[in-house]
């Protein structure tokens, strides 16, 4: 996985301005993430690549379409010391992966890291770095592709097994 950094306080105007909010089609936001802040990185982004961040990283306004625009592109996990509460949540529910690693300092752009949630570690630089527990429960969601298709595959779960709510 590639690493592409960026600083504390991104917020997620940066991650996919304003203008662009009338768009809902992960692949269509993709190609205006980082507009205006990091513009090669909606051409050079490649399916697996990992977004690197300091702290606070999705602060600003609530909404959905920055974890949207960030998977559209091909990102599935953001490394960052800490995250907006609201950003935290929203990247669970669209199926991003956010871990949080109180080291990305040792990280620098353009480097290949390898990332294990089961063992509590990514690695980058020949360095295992730690990173925060995922709950069970909200890495079951980010598995299934957010919390829609989380809820999806209960209900069929459910109606398999003939559980009742």
């Amino acid at each position: 996985m590639r690493a592409w950094k960026f600083g504390d306080d991104v917020d997620t105007d940066a991650i996919i301005p304003g203008r662009f909010l009338t768009i809902y089609d992960p692949e269509e936001l993709a190609k205006h993430v980082f507009e205006g802040t990091r513009d090669a990185f909606a051409r050079r982004v490649k399916e697996g690549d990992v977004v690197v961040a300091g702290s606070n990283f999705g602060c600003g306004s609530s909404r959905e379409h920055a974890p949207l625009a960030l998977r559209g592109a091909g990102i599935r996990i953001v490394i960052a010391k800490s995250f907006a509460r609201i950003f935290y949540r929203n990247a669970i529910n669209t199926g991003l992966l956010p871990l949080a690693c109180p080291e990305t300092d040792e990280i620098h752009d353009g480097d290949e890291i390898t990332v294990n949630t089961a063992e509590g570690w990514i690695e980058a630089n020949g360095k295992r770095l730690p990173i925060e527990p995922v709950p069970d429960f909200l890495q079951r969601i980010v598995d299934a592709g957010g919390l829609v298709e989380y809820a999806k595959a209960m209900d069929t779960v459910e109606t398999c097994t003939g559980s009742q709510r």
